[in-house]
């Protein structure tokens, strides 16, 4: 999977978290950007993950 997939697929679970928490709590504007934020952070550590994976194998 290319490193933006991976980084958009992060994205997107985050606004759908962030967007349950913002409804629960009342405050969906912090808790989607805390959502993308956070999603877009692991979908760049699962990506560099992975493409240390790729350069040890090689």
């Amino acid at each position: 999977m290319k490193k933006e997939k991976k980084i958009v697929l992060g994205m997107s679970f985050g606004v759908a978290i962030g967007a349950a928490i913002g409804v629960l709590t009342d405050n969906l504007p912090l808790w989607i950007s805390l959502g993308i934020a956070i999603g877009a952070a692991l979908g760049m550590s699962l990506s560099q993950k992975l493409e240390k994976e790729i350069d040890n194998e090689s």
